[in-house]
């Protein structure tokens, strides 16, 4: 199962090739980044011998013409803004680009999935994943990655340009490196280990702000303010305790770094004072050499910071990886059979026993046998767990059954493909899913390119004209999340015309009328009766009296058919749709 847990930090950097191959698709980019760094970075170093040529030249007497020393100064500071910009434009945009890459190929992929994959993986968690570990991705590629690399040059080439200054004062300045990233990566990974904790209590502390102010009245109908004050105040010490140990580490490790980098720089420039004055070494030199040992010390500490950035974009990658490298239970066979007579539908169940993927020691069906001819209408109906949506489950082909088969105009479902089976059916669900947009797209679900004409026909099919006319800017009106503006009833109603214009041959009704008052009911039923003329259907119903004109009805329990025969035949055998019959009629009269 995925996990909503900040990204964990990988082992090691191996996850970060699935960036570098996102990135690897914008080869000019790449190349223009690459160059742009290379010549930051020799800006960057260049600056020092500019600074040692302005020393001994500026202030020597006769150094010669000073004017072409700072020209050739202010050329390597042009160079540096502009080298500087071309960085910043190109791994930008690289680091944009690669994460709207990624989460396309992640979202292409979800979409192909299974419903089971949505039951052991909450769609919350699949969201953190393509926002949380995708931000961390950007960072790594539009700043991270970029940062290590022009720190890597800077340091390598002032090494190098150190040695040519004075071979034996970068000797002792390397010495002292490693003093300094030792505290760097000691104390920094505490920090961080620290800074982790603040946060957890800084949201400890924020859950029982929240909780305690949702649940006021009971806390004060039971007298326990002060418990929860001590509660809070328990809990912002903890915080307070953890900040304090964090600030203490910060302050030494400041200490710590101040005296390793200015003490070495004093000893270096002491022995380099000495060089000066024996004449083994000019004041521009020194000069030059202290601006880029503090130039390499900073390229160093800086990978040292980096490091632990890049091990946690690896460990995004990895994690946003598996959603784009998941492959689906459902789906198409190399070679699919073909599914003759489009226009019409026969459904058959051949003795089908399931269970579903999130609970393996239930049979959801067991030995279900059922054939539905083209054009009759059969209503399943039964006690809650029965397993009537199940069928609309298994015939949509969200998951496959654990034995027997299922056939639509007598092609087995798991040899087609799932796109033209599902293209077959129109299905009108218990909970009707309305999208956060305009009545008009959510009517074109059922047919994209249909028209202004073809949607408001199949809005007045479907009792759904007058209060889409009714709406403020009509079909262009937002409907709000889940379709807040609409009622129940009005939102079942636009599913049927969505149904009604997707004019599939296969119909499928689950439960459309069970949470509708009266008025609502009777103009929902008027649309469906359109709707399910001349097509195969499906209906599931609590409510018995929506299902009395269906050619048969079939009764389940358990998983089971039990009965099956018309209202009249049922209701005279005394059985199980007998008793739930008098006893729904009894309620309403």
């Amino acid at each position: 199962m995925l996990s909503v847990d900040e990204p964990p930090k990988a082992k090691d950097l191996g996850d970060l090739t699935l960036i570098w191959r996102a990135a690897l698709r914008y080869p000019g980019r790449l190349v223009g980044a690459g160059i742009a760094l290379s010549l930051a970075s020799a800006a960057t170093l260049a600056i020092p011998d500019g600074f040692r040529r302005v020393v001994d030249k500026g202030f020597t007497a006769g150094g010669g013409d000073i004017g072409s020393t700072f020209r050739y100064l202010l050329m390597i500071v042009v160079i540096l803004a502009f080298a500087t910009a071309l960085r910043f434009y190109f791994v930008s945009w690289l680091g944009e680009r690669v994460v709207a890459d990624m989460r396309i190929a992640a979202q292409a992929n979800l979409l192909r999935q299974a419903p089971a994959f949505f039951e052991q993986n909450r769609p919350s968690e699949i969201a953190s994943r393509m926002t949380a570990d995708t931000a961390v991705i950007e960072q790594i590629v539009g700043s991270t990655a970029s940062v290590a690399l022009r720190n890597l040059l800077t340091g390598t080439g002032g090494i190098i340009y150190l040695f040519t200054l004075a071979p034996k004062l970068t000797a002792m300045l390397l010495l002292g490196i490693p003093l300094l990233l030792g505290p760097i990566v000691i104390i920094g990974r505490r920090l961080r280990a620290l800074s982790r904790t603040s946060q957890d209590r800084l949201a400890a502390v924020g859950s029982i702000t929240t909780e305690v102010l949702g649940a006021m009245k009971i806390v004060q109908a039971f007298v326990q303010e002060q418990r929860e004050t001590a509660r809070f105040s328990s809990a912002v010490e903890d915080g307070f305790r953890t900040a304090r140990h964090r600030i203490m580490m910060r302050a030494g490790m400041t200490a710590v770094i101040i005296l390793i980098i200015f003490g070495s720089i004093t000893m270096i420039m002491w022995q380099g004072a000495l060089d000066v004055a024996s004449g083994r070494m000019s004041g521009g030199s020194i000069a030059a050499f202290v601006i880029t040992g503090g130039l390499v010390a900073g390229a160093f500490g800086a990978l040292t910071e980096v490091y632990g950035d890049l091990l946690r974009g690896a460990g995004a990658a990895g994690r946003l990886n598996e959603l784009t490298a998941a492959v689906p239970t459902i789906r198409a066979p190399v070679d699919p059979v073909p599914i003759p007579a489009a226009h019409q539908a026969r459904l058959t169940f051949d003795h089908v026993r399931f269970r579903y993927p999130t609970r393996p020691d239930t049979l959801a069906l067991d030995d279900f046998t059922l054939d539905v001819a083209p054009g009759e209408t059969v209503a399943i109906v039964g006690p809650s767990g029965a397993g009537k949506s199940t069928l609309l489950q298994l015939a949509e082909r969200f998951y496959d059954p654990s034995e027997g088969g299922i056939l639509l105009n007598g092609v087995d479902l798991r040899t087609a493909d799932p796109a033209i089976i599902r293209a077959m059916i129109a299905l009108v669900p218990q909970e009707t899913i309305i999208f956060a947009a305009s009545a008009r797209d959510n009517l074109r679900y059922g047919q994209w390119d249909a028209s202004d004409a073809q949607l408001l026909a199949a809005a007045r099919a479907a009792n759904a004209a007058d209060f889409l006319a009714a709406l403020p800017a009509g079909l262009d009106t937002q409907l709000g999340e889940g379709g807040a503006r609409l009622s129940g009833g009005q939102r079942q109603r636009l599913a049927i015309a969505r149904a009604l214009l997707k004019d599939a041959p296969l119909l499928l009704l689950d439960e459309a009328t069970s949470a509708l008052d009266a008025e609502s009911e009777r103009l929902v039923q008027e649309a469906l009766a359109l709707l399910m003329k001349d097509r195969t259907t499906i209906v599931i119903a609590h409510r018995l009296a929506t299902v009395r004109a269906a050619d048969r009805i079939v009764v389940m329990e358990e998983g089971r058919i039990v009965e099956i025969g018309t209202h009249a035949q049922l209701s005279a055998n005394g059985g199980l749709y007998a008793r739930l019959a008098a006893l729904q009629f009894a309620e309403t009269a």
